[in-house]
């Protein structure tokens, strides 16, 4: 239809009689949420629509929907379908929202009173003007004005920009009286998902069984029942927006989905889509957990790491400390061969192992990236309670200036690793070495991590101890 038709039937489809819709009328329902705080909802309904122009109240729409995604498909006449406009009402019904649409309008005021003879209680009705609802209520009467009074106010109807529930109302045109599949999407805010994932390690610290939890959350103000549910993995990129209003967060109710198969997985675009193999409810302010994979027996690597600073390098500093920290990590590979392999949303990943009783224990958790199929995940645990570190700055030298280099440093380092466990243990030790470096001296041979990092490892023997020891030169 061209512009200037539709504009000028736009009045007409304005005053044209409202149909309401809500979620009986329900017939499919698809939730795709993304990582921030976004989801893409489609809303199929049965609706019995007029001929010609009609009005669509959309009930049971997110409180936090973005009206300006709203598009309405009709999926069972769509020739000569068209919307011409579309409202979202969510000035919603509260007895305070009530007497503030009231202001200047007339009410019926209702007292209790003694009756005269004693007989018990009469009401009186009386009509007044609401004159305002500012930190409480003003009411004009015929003979007087009163602030407080006893009794209930009665009013003759429901304003009609005031809603049970958030509703989208849309100004549309339709080519028959009968019933229609409408499609509303939309996209709204208040929808969220997060990875969980628990690994318990075997006793040999040699494997891990991992399991994947997804948990949705759904403080959009609506609910999301029996909906075909998906989620994006990945770093979507949004414009940025003015803020919109603050809606307050209401608690959250925990509930515990029961073990599934794995969730099916595809490539979307840059990112990855996670089908759930079955509809789900999402309830109003609700937190809900479904399975998203499992995978036995993954073999892992301990890895004790011991981090170097760079200012070690450029200065006198002679000890560094009783005593230094030997991070504990876990690594395993996202491989097919590891019996893992999909991608893995970013989310917290929970490390526990049983002790000799049987019990499982915490030991510890860090945060994973999204990480796609056949790379490694490396995930920090915590520091080693037996394996201690204690580093000595042996010798060092300025020598000034050489050739370009505006500085150089010569220092020697003595690293005492000590184990009280009863099986030996290999410490990597990363040093961050700034400039042009070169390592002139070494009791154990390092290897070239990268252009200004040295690794050397020190297998440290069974309750005893082992020493590195190396001299370096830096330039800058």
């Amino acid at each position: 239809m061209r512009p200037t038709l539709l504009l000028a039937t736009l009045p007409t489809l304005l005053l044209a009689q409202e149909t309401a819709t809500t979620l009986k009328d329900q017939k499919a329902l698809a939730v795709t949420i993304y990582n921030d705080n976004l989801a893409l909802v489609k809303d199929t309904r049965e609706v019995r629509l007029p001929k010609g122009t009609a009005r669509l109240a959309f009930q049971e729409v997110s409180a936090q929907i973005r009206p300006e995604t709203a598009s309405l498909r009709n999926l069972t006449a769509p020739r000569d379908f068209w919307v011409a406009e579309q409202n979202f009402d969510f000035d919603l019904l509260t007895p305070q929202k009530l007497l503030e649409k009231y202001v200047g309008e007339q009410v019926t005021v209702v007292r209790s009173l003694p009756a005269a003879d004693g007989s018990g209680a009469k009401e009186v009705r009386e009509e007044a003007t609401v004159l305002a609802t500012n930190a409480g209520t003003v009411l004009q009467f015929a003979d007087r004005i009163e602030t407080s009074f006893p009794g209930r106010i009665i009013f003759p109807k429901v304003p009609g920009n005031l809603r049970a529930r958030p509703t989208l109302v849309i100004s549309l045109h339709s080519s028959a009286e009968k019933a229609q599949q409408l499609e509303l999407s939309y996209l709204t805010g208040g929808l969220s998902w997060r990875a969980d994932y628990v690994a318990n390690l075997a006793p040999d610290e040699k494997t891990l069984d991992l399991s994947g939890w997804v948990t949705l959350t759904n403080q959009s103000g609506a609910a999301y029942p029996n909906a075909t549910l998906q989620l994006v993995a990945g770093d979507v990129n949004r414009a940025r927006q003015r803020p919109e209003r603050i809606l307050a967060k209401a608690d959250m109710a925990m509930s515990m989905a029961g073990a599934a198969p794995r969730m099916a997985e595809e490539s979307l675009f840059e990112y990855h889509l996670y089908t759930l193999d079955r509809p789900t409810t999402l309830a109003v302010n609700q937190t809900k957990q479904v399975a998203l994979l499992t995978a036995s027996s993954v073999p892992v690597r301990k890895d004790y790491l011991l981090q170097g600073q760079n200012y070690y390098y450029s200065g006198s500093y002679g000890d560094l400390g009783e005593k230094q920290k030997v991070g504990v990590f876990l690594e395993f590979d996202n491989k097919e061969s590891s019996r893992l392999g999909m991608p893995l949303p970013k989310g917290i990943l929970r490390v526990y192992k049983r002790d000799s009783e049987g019990r499982a224990q915490f030991v510890g958790e860090d945060s994973l990236d999204h990480t796609p199929k056949n790379e490694l995940v490396r995930l920090k645990l915590g520091d080693a309670f037996d394996v201690t570190a204690r580093r000595k700055q042996t010798d060092y030298k300025s020598l000034g200036r050489q050739g370009k280099f505006g500085s150089v440093h010569e220092s020697a380092f003595q690293v005492e690793l000590k184990n009280a466990k009863k099986e030996a243990v290999t410490v990597s030790l990363l040093e961050p070495l700034p400039g042009d470096w070169e390592v002139l001296q070494e009791s154990h041979p390092h290897t070239k991590e990268a252009a200004g990092t040295a690794k050397f490892h020190v297998t440290v023997p069974a309750e005893g101890s082992a020493t590195l020891t190396y001299r370096v030169r830096v330039r800058w």
